[in-house]
């Protein structure tokens, strides 16, 4: 794990100068790295010590969410000053993210124009194109010519990405196509811009959904689609790096409905949400089904242990290598789902090739299960086998072992994977289910082999 300096350094108060320095040494990447990783509650402060310009910087990186939850610890002053440095657009995806209480109050501290511009975005649908776009482009008459155009190039304030096109309105603001910047610097200096248009219908409707906006920049491969009003004018802009997570999301969209398993994560994501944030009832409920059948499937366990009563009364010791079983298979199965559960919310499964998975997950339990299964019987006949006289008791606690972490090895994958795609919630479900299968099929084959082995009827 890559150590993080500011963390050790924030834990003690005498350090705060030295946190300072290394803080505003650091790069922007290597501290949105580290701010990621301190504990929560020292966000703030490390945050509070970099320069502006560099505090500035981070911040305006930072995904929104992350945004909300740092400012939750900063006072108004602080967070109006990060608020006036974010371009409107995100600006607006800050506020989505806040409670509508707090974006009130600073909205009514914002400059006159940030508030305008923030009012203006607002205005538009949740998810629509107007809602994304950025109101930093440049636009210039069709009548201008090109050396014009080129001058109002080097003296804008724009950054160099909002630049690389210009795009062309008439009098009256409608929209009339764009120039790229590269083919204005090989145009004749004297030549009206109109004559280098391009893309005349190429432009979205600000009320559209900004998935749409997603298509026209892959169809056309532009570094902007222009946006326009109701009646057609110019009102902004969308470039691709506005819009880079919704087309990440597309993509994993796509590779699900491929799958033919739909919107996973989307679906994984709301039932989540409602069972951390939603109605006790309801998680309750949920819940408490799952653990119902793993009760009665409990009871069958008993039943299976009731069956070989003959076998306990014979050989006693046999019942101490019962909770080794169990709970092995457990602690395995437990392990599967939440390397499964953890793979699929950070997409690291490909869900289009699931098999590869799955066989992957077998090996290691192949795998995990000779080493336990090894272990475990050469201890079961070192210490309870030939001192009884039973040395074929390990052979069976070895076997046992081998078969079930194996199992539950391969159920932790694929019971996860069959509850989302039956439309069933995997996380309170999956464990219960994986533990009850195991305990049966473990208990059983265990308790077969002694009878085999040992030689005893059951």
């Amino acid at each position: 794990m890559a150590i993080n300096p500011l963390n050790d350094l924030l834990a003690y108060p005498k350090a705060l100068g030295a946190a300072k320095l290394t803080a505003n040494q650091l790069s922007i990447s290597e501290l949105l790295r580290s701010l990621r990783e301190i504990d929560p509650h020292k966000r703030v402060l490390a945050f509070r010590l970099l320069e502006k310009e560099k505090a500035i910087a981070v911040f305006d990186a930072l995904y929104p969410d992350e945004q909300a939850t740092l400012i939750q610890g900063m006072t108004d002053p602080e967070i109006l000053v990060f608020l006036e440095a974010l371009e409107p657009d995100q600006r607006v995806r800050l506020f989505e993210e806040l409670p509508a209480k707090v974006t009130k109050r600073l909205m009514s501290q914002l400059s006159p124009d940030s508030h305008q511009a923030v009012d203006l975005l607002l205005g538009y649908p949740e998810g629509s194109a107007g809602r994304r776009m950025s109101l930093r482009y440049l636009a210039v008459r069709e009548t201008t010519a090109v050396d014009a155009v080129l001058a109002l190039v080097r003296e804008s304030c724009l950054r160099d990405n909002e630049l690389d096109m210009i795009f062309v309105i008439d009098q009256q603001r409608f929209y009339r196509g764009f120039v790229r910047t590269v083919r204005l610097m090989k145009a004749d200096p004297d030549l009206p811009i109109a004559q280098l248009i391009d893309g005349r219908d190429i432009a979205i409707p600000a009320t559209a959904p900004e998935m749409q906006a997603v298509r026209l920049l892959k169809d056309y491969d532009l570094p902007a689609i222009p946006v326009v009003d109701s009646e057609g004018r110019l009102v902004g802009d969308i470039a691709f790096d506005d819009v880079i997570d919704l087309i990440e999301e597309e993509a994993s969209a796509a590779a699900l409905a491929q799958a033919g398993v739909g919107n996973l994560l989307g679906r994984d994501q709301a039932w989540s949400e409602k069972l951390v944030r939603g109605p006790i009832r309801y998680a309750v409920q949920l819940r408490i089904a799952c653990l119902i059948i793993t009760l009665i499937g409990g009871m069958l366990v008993g039943g299976v242990i009731q069956s070989f009563e003959e076998i306990l009364e014979a050989v006693v010791v046999v019942a101490i290598f019962i909770p080794v079983v169990m709970d092995m298979g457990g602690n395995v199965g437990t392990q599967s789902t939440t390397v499964f559960a953890r793979g699929l919310a950070w997409q690291h499964i490909d869900v289009r090739h699931y098999g590869t998975y799955l066989f992957r997950e077998l090996r290691i339990g192949l795998i995990m299960g000779l080493i336990l299964g090894a272990t475990g019987g050469t201890i079961a006949y070192v210490w309870q086998g030939v001192p009884n006289g039973i040395p074929q008791l390990g052979l069976a606690v070895g076997l046992s072992l081998f078969a079930v972490v194996t199992l539950a090895a391969v159920l932790g994958a694929l019971l996860p994977w069959l509850l989302l795609k039956l439309g069933f919630d995997h996380g309170p479900a999956a464990d219960p289910f994986v533990t009850t299968i195991k305990d049966f099929t473990g208990l059983l084959l265990y308790f077969y082999l002694v009878s085999w082995l040992l030689g005893i009827q059951a």
